[in-house]
């Protein structure tokens, strides 16, 4: 197990280091690293290339739930532009976009993975998912793990996922892949570590180093001894010690997430922010002593937003392209987005929010929104849908409620085209989340030129910078923030926006082209990553 290190992780996420150049295309999609040609060699300093490989339930598009696919496909992008080898795995989904992976093949059929005291026979396949190497793992079994029509929400999920991570690194043993940098995400990739420390390093894989990612603490992958017993680790009088993967609330559990904080090299959260929160602020979820006790090897590396996938000027989702220096075609999505949802052609801001229907994200703050916008001199859209039935059933309810305004529309499910017109045609996005690890829509949001009313909390305190209240320099300020989560503090904020939006319009296009200009791309978070890597791949 690795221990933490004296090194404060505050100065490796600060080191600077040289970029890399941008690598060659790889010429065939072979199993073994071995066969991807190195990129030429630079003059001056630089970083050896890293051979980097990426363990994920979510990869954007083909697999996509939340952000976290989003920051996988964007972080292994920006890692591959700068001279490193990436190849991810994931399950093979049965509900995978398969239009969106180019090349599909076998290329790996006689894969056993250990299992219960046996072995259970997987096929692994190869694909490009928009230029990204990607290795996908099918189990055949009577369990059909990952033919469930669904990627999460199994009774059986911890099961499922543990197996995942166990036949990942089986995986690799098996083709001989030995990577420099073994990348896991969130806690139904948290085993890995555990796995790899306590048996795959004895069976010859001794180089690989993990760096852990935790992108949402509320879920941690909390089972009972059989999970143990499934992956070979066995001896739960070891690893139901507190030190190790005993959860805090429940002694007679194991808690995989916490598994991955003890036994990875480097564990990261996705904005510096909510490393704070999570460890000091109460919003660890039970985890916070075991982050105080590593906290010499954990920090916060904010995310980025793939400025490619997400990109105003050459986005085929939305009827207009435009920029921050050529805003014209903003406003045709604006009247796009009108005609679509049937809304009055008016004068208006129009208010939205995108996202999923969770408590996290600050719902009763989202439904007080709609009324007060429309009590306000402005318009709302809404597009998300709820991963439980009575929420759903009481947006449905609200949508029957408001169908006759002419300034509203609420769209419960969701639409990837239908998302992109709505960050190209708003004006104002509601972020009122209870707790937001990193946030993507505040992003999206500021990409697409309009302008964010956030609370002021994990990412969402990171990235959106107050246009009246802010300490930053005015062309860094970006949207309006609220700091308590109640109706008075977010009134206080789409009070001041829509205020904004009527009476200063030059300022308010200055928040347009403020949010678009800045820089939000991987380039910096990139770059933290590989400042984290080079830290642990001699330790």
């Amino acid at each position: 197990m690795p221990q933490a290190k004296s090194t404060m992780a505050e100065e490796v996420l600060l080191k600077e280091l040289p970029p890399s150049p941008e690598p060659e295309e790889a010429p065939c999609p072979e199993a073994a690293p071995q066969d991807i040609p190195p990129p030429p060699a630079p003059p001056g300093p630089q970083i050896p290339p890293l051979f980097v490989v990426m363990i994920s339930p979510e990869l954007a598009p083909v697999a996509k739930v939340g952000g976290l696919a989003d920051v996988v496909f964007g972080l292994g992008r920006e890692l591959e532009m700068r001279g490193n080898a990436v190849e991810m795995i994931l399950p093979k989904y049965d509900c995978m976009r398969y239009d969106h992976i180019y090349g599909l093949c076998k290329t790996y059929e006689n894969l056993w993975v250990p299992w219960f005291g046996g072995a259970i026979h997987c096929t692994v396949w190869f694909g490009f998912v928009h230029g990204r190497k990607c290795f996908f793992i099918e189990p055949h079994s009577n369990d059909s793990y990952f033919n469930r029509g669904v990627i999460y929400g199994q009774q059986d999920d911890v099961l499922r996922f543990a197996f995942f991570s166990r036949a990942a690194l089986e995986f690799m043993l098996k083709t001989g892949k030995h990577p420099d940098i073994i990348h896991c995400h969130d806690w139904q990739t948290a085993l890995t570590p555990v796995l790899l420390y306590e048996i795959y390093q004895h069976l010859g894989m001794t180089h690989p180093r993990v760096c852990f990612t935790v992108h949402n603490f509320r879920h941690q992958g909390v089972a009972g001894s059989q999970v143990l017993q499934a992956t070979g680790l066995n001896r739960p009088e070891y690893y139901f010690h507190y030190d190790r993967l005993r959860d805090p609330a429940n002694p007679a559990a194991v808690n995989l997430m916490k598994g991955g904080i003890v036994y990875s090299n480097f564990v990261t959260t996705v904005s510096p922010r909510h490393a704070w929160e999570a460890k000091d602020g109460g919003q660890g979820h039970g985890l916070e002593h075991i982050l105080h006790v590593h906290q010499n090897k954990y920090g916060g590396v904010l995310n980025g937003l793939d400025c490619e996938m997400f990109n105003p000027e050459t986005d085929r989702h939305i009827p207009a392209s435009f920029s921050a220096d050529k805003i014209e075609g903003k406003y045709e999505n604006k009247r796009a987005l009108r005609h679509r949802f049937w809304l009055a052609d008016n004068e208006k801001p129009i208010v939205a929010f995108v996202g999923r229907l969770d408590p996290q994200k600050g719902l009763d703050l989202v439904r007080h929104a709609i009324f007060y916008a429309l009590n306000n001199r402005a318009q709302f859209v809404l597009l998300g849908s709820a991963p439980d039935k009575p929420t759903n059933d009481h947006f449905w309810g609200l949508k029957h409620h408001l169908n006759n305004s002419p300034d509203c529309h609420l769209e419960i499910g969701y639409n990837l085209e239908l998302a992109h017109l709505i960050y190209a045609g708003a004006d104002l996005m509601i972020v009122p989340s209870r707790y937001e690890p990193c946030g993507l829509t505040q992003l999206i949001a500021m990409r697409y030129g309009t302008v964010p009313v956030v609370r002021s909390v994990g990412g969402l305190a990171d990235t959106v910078f107050d246009k009246d209240y802010s300490d930053r320099p005015l062309h860094e300020r970006n949207g309006y923030v609220f700091h308590q989560p109640d109706n008075a503090g977010l009134e206080s904020a789409l009070h001041r926006a829509i205020g904004c939006y009527y009476h200063f319009p030059d300022h308010f296009r200055n928040l347009i082209s403020n949010g678009m200009r800045a820089d939000i791309s991987w380039k910096h978070p990139g770059q933290h990553y590989l400042n984290i890597y080079d830290y642990i791949r001699d330790k």
